[in-house]
């Protein structure tokens, strides 16, 4: 049976619109603090309410929205709504570059964090008017729970066929309903999202301005890690600021259903769920090893001078080889940490500097700035969101190890977070545990459980079929990058990083770094990777398969 294309373009109309809609904010914004750039939001919005409410009136659905149908909604919802929510920034001259504006729009809304902003060539963040600001954030916002789901909330025509449209866009190997209606299931969803978002803008207040919450606050509870600063959260030097954010990103990191338990004291289900204590354990694990690494106790020191495999050596302050030994140290010097600002963070919490091997190591003097900085970093990289309070590149190849490491898990199903996701991360070793197992007992039925249940093979299929999709993703993205000239450590960790929606990466995409130096192929190609991880691979490779449209 053939795709049903007048559906697909009613159902866009009504996304179009409800886009259209939240461009007006951004607009008010602007007329707020009396820019001049707000006409640039006004006129695409009067156009997308325009066009959405035409293509709504002329093909609006009259039966059920199949699954064939909803999976293309969702999949081109993205790329076309990104389309049109880059135009305000071109029109405006913000940015000349409409791949640029293309590239920085999709990234906001995939909650990939990814900007080009600050590079080369680009306005650095602050220079940036306060709409297009908010615009970013707003797009994180709209993106962590879905713009489908929205729609599907708010639009009450969207309830028929909303269930091809929910299960397309919510992230994780199933799409469980909260309450028998999808409508209801999505409106409780957003009113638990929107709940966590006033709470964290309330607890910033006190450290930030009521602008600088609310888009910390949006892109915080979407797993974005947009900023109104070119230092992200670290240049706010705040302790309280940065334990606010952590909490916030590793709820934000969560199955939103579990959020909906603790709300209704149900608490059995979410003290038994093994995902969310793999989950706890993973964030844990990666704190105590990157708080051990990064701490350098200053009581430790080193005799001046000292012999040290056989060369004299100088070494003033901690002991930069207290967890290194056997490295050569050329000098070691005590200053503030750098952040993408260039200026020093962390309210002048002190650092040692060591210089191994030709690559400068930081390490905290202070065990409280070690766990500060490096449960931060955990917590920004497990969930995705990618704020960053330090330049991770310079840490202590242990703690460089830990956060590469991070990168391939992800949140948790039906979080707001991308990554390969916790779950699949438990039921592959779960699996890799049972095969083995197979092969002392070859004649036993060894059934997989999560939380007592057993999993059914299909999602097995599923997720293992993820997992090869996934890593050739990646690779291929490396491959492709790569041919655009990028050296091979930025190629390889720019396309890990916008798979999992992460945003900073390593090389010249780390975290004091931009994307503006890309090659504007390469950002439509890391905008397409972006797409495919924030929409679990399939939803978009469906649309490049022959007959997914003509049967």
């Amino acid at each position: 049976m053939v795709l049903d294309l007048k559906a697909i373009a009613g159902v866009m109309g009504a996304l179009l619109f409800a886009l259209g809609a939240a461009l007006l904010t951004p607009m008010l914004i602007g007329l707020v603090y009396g820019e001049a750039s707000w006409w640039g939001f006004g006129a695409t919005a009067l156009a997308s309410l325009a066009v959405g409410a035409g293509l709504w009136t002329a093909y609006r659905p009259r039966e059920e929205i199949r699954v064939r149908e909803g999976f293309a909604v969702v999949a081109l919802a993205w790329w076309v709504l990104s389309l049109v929510g880059a135009v305000p920034w071109v029109l405006t001259g913000v940015l000349d570059s409409y791949s640029d504006a293309f590239f920085e729009v999709m990234s906001g809304f995939t909650t990939t964090g990814a900007t080009i902003l600050g590079g080369a060539g680009r306005p650095a963040i602050e220079d940036v008017p306060n709409a297009f600001l908010f615009w970013r954030s707003l797009t994180h916002w709209l993106g962590g729970m879905g713009v489908v789901v929205l729609a599907i909330a708010v639009l009450p025509m969207l309830g028929v066929g909303g269930m091809q449209l929910f299960k397309a866009e919510v992230p994780g190997p199933s799409a469980d309903k909260l309450t028998p209606r999808v409508t209801e299931t999505a409106k409780r969803l957003w009113a638990i999202y929107v709940g966590l978002t006033v709470a964290q803008v309330l607890l910033l207040l006190p450290a930030m301005s009521l602008f600088d919450a609310v888009n910390h606050a949006f892109a915080t509870l979407a797993t974005g890690g947009f900023s109104t600063e070119n230092g992200s959260v670290g240049q706010y030097g705040s302790a309280y600021v940065d334990w606010v954010i952590t909490l916030f990103m590793l709820a934000a990191g969560m199955n939103f259903a579990l959020h909906y338990q603790l709300l209704h004291r149900n608490v059995k289900p979410v003290w038994e769920s093994e995902e969310l204590r793999v989950y706890l354990a993973i964030v844990g694990v990666a704190t105590l090893l990157l708080t051990v690494s990064l701490w350098a106790p200053a009581e430790v020191l080193l005799p001046s001078p000292v012999t040290l495999d056989g060369e004299v050596i100088v070494a003033e302050g901690p002991n930069p080889e207290a967890s290194a030994e056997g490295t050569e140290v050329d000098e070691a010097v005590t200053s503030d940490l750098p952040r993408a600002g260039g200026e020093g963070v962390g309210g002048g919490a002190e650092v040692e500097r060591t210089e191994v091997r030709g690559r400068q190591v930081v390490r905290y003097d202070r065990f409280s700035d070690a766990l500060r900085y490096g449960a931060f970093q955990a917590a920004a990289i497990v969930t995705t969101t990618g704020f960053a309070t330090a330049d991770y590149e310079v840490w202590p190849p242990l703690a460089v190890v830990v956060i590469l490491s991070l990168f391939f898990v992800g949140g948790m199903a039906g979080s707001t977070g991308g990554g390969v996701k916790v779950v699949r991360v438990l039921l592959i070793l779960k699996n890799s545990f049972r095969e083995m197992r197979q092969l002392v007992h070859p004649q036993a039925i060894l059934p997989i459980r999560l939380d007592h249940r057993v999993v059914p093979d299909g999602v097995m299929r599923n997720v293992l079929s993820f997992i090869v999709l996934y890593v050739g993703l990646i690779g291929l993205g490396t491959l492709v990058m790569g041919a655009l000239g990028l050296d091979w450590q930025s190629a390889f960790s720019a396309t890990f990083s916008c798979v999992g929606n992460v945003g900073p990466a390593f090389g010249s995409m780390g975290p004091t770094e931009a994307y503006s130096h890309v090659p504007t192929l390469g950002k439509w190609v890391l905008s397409l990777l972006m797409m495919a991880g924030r929409l679990e691979i399939f939803t978009v490779l469906l649309l490049f398969t022959p007959g997914f449209w003509n049967r």
